[in-house]
């Protein structure tokens, strides 16, 4: 939930996270498909809070958490509700934009979600006083970094570092989307994409999502066990339909 990166390929949409977290958090579980009260969801649970940091919608929206909203903040805990289930509350809806909308967030840590809907690209943020809506180009690719754990510095640098590998990979296969966020960085341990801050903090998972027309299909990388596991989620009958009628 702390590197973020949305690239579009042709007729198909990549969201891929990092998950940095402390060593003492407890190993989240593989990805499956829960039902929720819309619809059906997949995404992998996070074992302590029972949340999650990445889902899609069997309706076709696919949202992903990153800490913080603007800069680095101070805990105001004990919070009223983690940020993860705040994500299954958005995910399981019919509108996660309008559900961000109208949800209260007051006792909320503030976070930074990207979601597609209906083949929309959004950037929502709860600074923990006021909510902000930006609608980013979703024909262009783009990286997030959490600012909790990233100065502005770093956060530019890493935008750098995908910039310069998008240019060499214009059409990158889910692959070498992987491979970027896996290997890329300068060899300082703290700020590379595979973070690991002196085994206390550190990278625990890479999920990515490739979102079709037909479904998505979800690939989790455990890093510390070296584990690949997938999951798939086809879309609910004639929402392909409905995608082409919005655009």
């Amino acid at each position: 939930m702390c590197t973020v990166t949305y690239i579009p390929v042709g007729g198909e949409i990549y969201i891929t996270s990092n998950r940095d977290e402390r060593r003492t958090r407890q190993t989240a579980s593989d990805p499956a498909v829960y039902e929720g009260t819309t619809g059906r969801l997949l995404f992998p649970k996070d074992a302590q809070a029972g949340g999650t940091w990445i889902a899609v919608h069997d309706k076709g929206h696919a949202l992903v958490l990153l800490n913080g909203a603007w800069e680095r903040h101070s805990q105001q805990g004990p919070y009223r509700r983690s940020r993860g289930l705040i994500l299954l509350d958005l995910a399981d809806s019919r509108s996660p934009l309008q559900q961000f909308r109208d949800i209260d967030l007051t006792g909320i840590e503030p976070f930074t979600g990207i979601w597609l809907e209906e083949r929309q690209l959004h950037e929502c943020r709860w600074d923990g006083i006021n909510k902000h809506h930006r609608h980013p180009d979703e024909a262009k690719p783009h990286i997030w970094s959490s600012v909790t754990l990233y100065d502005p510095e770093v956060i530019d640098k890493r935008k750098a570092w995908f910039r310069e590998w998008i240019h060499a990979h214009p059409n990158p296969s889910q692959d070498e989307i992987l491979r970027f966020h896996r290997f890329t960085g300068d060899g300082d341990p703290h700020n590379d994409l595979l973070m690991n801050r002196d085994g206390l903090m550190l990278t625990v998972s890479i999920t990515s999502i490739r979102h079709t027309d037909s479904g998505a299909y979800m690939r989790y990388l455990d890093i510390p066990s070296r584990r690949t596991e997938t999951g798939e989620l086809q879309w609910v009958p004639g929402l392909k339909r409905q995608d082409a009628e919005h655009h």
